[in-house]
């Protein structure tokens, strides 16, 4: 089979999969649906059935959508899916939840995980902090990572980031003791933020101390996201909190 991260012919995204505003008032993404090729449609008709959670606003039993009891790792906006392929294939003992809205990148990585015959991913097309408040339980997970959300570089939309009080002590509610909040970014400013927001959140402590940032990981493969950034002059920050209490 080809790999799915190869290059296909693409059309308009169908309506089906476009995310609908709901409720909140403040969104923490800009939907870009962008392009949409035949075989990302053919991903959400005939792969997500055996990937897919559709949200249903209730608490979700991950053992039974996993067939097994094991450790979860959950990643917030997964892009096109090469972190959360990766990571699935080097940590095959923990199982792993994507979130994304972006519906190509949704399908990409169905089309991947179908490819590579994955057993322990399973993927969400919504709104994350919808899902993190309805879906799954307090304590319920081992790690979160959340690499290179959106920046809202101009001042008057930082309101827009997803790393902000509430959301930080959401995150905090949501991993077991002992489990480890994974961000990264190549915005200086949103790294500042990032660390004046979670270094004041109650039961997280910064792995490398206040204001403190650690080499790339080796779980967290270079993605086309900090390539970008880096060729702009940007730097690159980890930041990695433990969950204390």
């Amino acid at each position: 089979m080809t790999d799915p991260f190869s290059s296909a012919g693409a059309k308009t995204p169908p309506k089906p999969f476009t995310v609908t505003d709901g409720v909140r008032k403040v969104r923490s993404f800009v939907l870009r649906q962008g392009r949409f090729t035949d075989a990302q449609q053919r991903a959400f008709d005939e792969v997500w059935p055996r990937f897919g959670l559709d949200y249903r606003g209730l608490p979700r039993d991950f053992d039974a959508s996993f067939g097994r009891q094991a450790r979860r790792i959950l990643e917030i906006g997964f892009g096109n899916g090469e972190a959360l392929r990766f990571s699935a294939q080097l940590d095959p003992a923990r199982d792993h939840i994507g979130i994304e809205v972006h519906a190509p990148g949704v399908g990409r990585l169905l089309n991947a995980l179908a490819h590579d015959e994955a057993r322990n991913v399973r993927l969400y097309h919504h709104d994350a902090v919808e899902v993190l408040a309805h879906e799954i339980a307090d304590a319920a997970l081992d790690e979160i990572r959340i690499y290179f959300p959106d920046p809202w570089h101009k001042k008057r939309h930082h309101k827009r980031r997803l790393v902000n009080p509430d959301f930080a002590a959401l995150l905090a509610r949501k991993l077991a003791h002992g489990g480890r909040l994974h961000l990264a970014t190549d915005w200086q400013d949103y790294a500042e933020q990032m660390w004046e927001v979670l270094d004041a959140t109650a039961g997280l402590a910064n792995v490398a101390g206040p204001r403190g940032s650690v080499p790339r990981p080796a779980w967290r493969p270079q993605t086309h996201f900090e390539t970008r950034g880096q060729a702009l002059g940007h730097g690159v920050w980890d930041l990695l909190y433990d969950r204390t209490g």
